[in-house]
């Protein structure tokens, strides 16, 4: 599907109004439509130039327009501070990785979920990261992203394990399976997961490329159910057009599959409705990449 096609169809949808009881929508759990909605983005460098795109902006019209209070809040999850935030917030990241140690790393792949969200849970959490306790006590509807090293799937090594850092897509899958398994007990509370971001074809190699495709078909094909409270937003086909690779001019550059300005403000507004979508009930019926 071109992504041109993507944005005509996407500027019909946003001077749509809103519905919260269209006929034939199906929601997963009620539609929420009582206000305030808590929205938590959490992301890394991937998620911040789609949120600097103007996803902020996207809510507060939308608020004003429709007569919502739906409040989002992003932060970056892994933190990788520590007991440190305040100093961490002051030090450029090298420095600060420098003096302290006892930090999170700055992943935020499959793996990394599953250790903070089902490994730890209550009180207990992993170098003070909030766990999805914590997260789910916080919002109402938590959406969380990998960053494109997610992308760079090896072969399978013969021995899966979800505690295992080793990116294939055995790992991943067991990974997944069980992170449902943790979302589910919370039904109150919605998830949405994108698509693994994709890399450009001069950062990759075709058989990663290939593994990492197949695990995004997977999410949304097999993984992902209808009827619960999680829900896939597609950016992956929005950066790919279906298509193995990160397309150019979608970029920062041929070899940084950071998403370029241009691009993060075209896709902003459609995490938006797609977020929209599911706060309403229409997670289930409608577009997965928000257009």
């Amino acid at each position: 599907m071109a992504f041109a096609r993507l944005l005509r169809a996407s500027a019909f949808a946003l001077a749509a109004p809103l519905c919260v009881s269209c006929p034939g929508t199906k929601p997963k759990e009620a539609a929420m439509a009582h206000a305030p909605v808590r929205i938590a983005f959490l992301h890394h460098s991937t998620g911040e130039a789609v949120w600097k795109g103007g996803l902020a902006p996207f809510f507060e019209a939308w608020n004003a327009r429709n007569g919502t209070d739906y409040r989002i809040t992003e932060q970056n999850y892994p933190m990788a501070k520590g007991n440190h935030p305040r100093i961490g917030a002051l030090l450029p990241a090298r420095v600060f990785n420098a003096i302290f140690r006892d930090h999170y790393p700055w992943e935020n792949n499959p793996y990394d979920y599953w250790n903070l969200w089902v490994a730890h849970r209550g009180q207990d959490r992993d170098r003070s990261e909030a766990n999805l306790d914590d997260l789910a006590r916080d919002f109402d509807v938590i959406v969380f992203k990998h960053c494109f090293p997610v992308s760079s799937v090896a072969d399978d090594d013969g021995a899966p394990s979800a505690s295992s850092r080793r990116r294939t897509l055995a790992n991943y899958k067991l990974q997944y399976e069980a992170l449902k398994a943790r979302m589910r007990e919370f039904p109150r509370t919605t998830f949405i997961v994108w698509t693994g971001p994709a890399l450009t074809e001069s950062a990759t190699r075709p058989g990663d490329a290939e593994r990492a495709q197949r695990f995004a078909a997977w999410v949304k094909d097999t993984w992902d159910e209808k009827g619960d409270n999680i829900f896939v937003w597609d950016f992956r086909e929005l950066e790919t057009d279906g298509g193995p690779y990160l397309k150019p001019g979608r970029s920062v550059s041929a070899g940084d599959s950071h998403p370029s300005e241009d691009f993060a403000k075209r896709v902003a507004p459609l995490l938006g409705r797609r977020i929209v979508d599911v706060i309403e009930g229409r997670g289930d019926t409608s577009s997965l990449t928000g257009f």
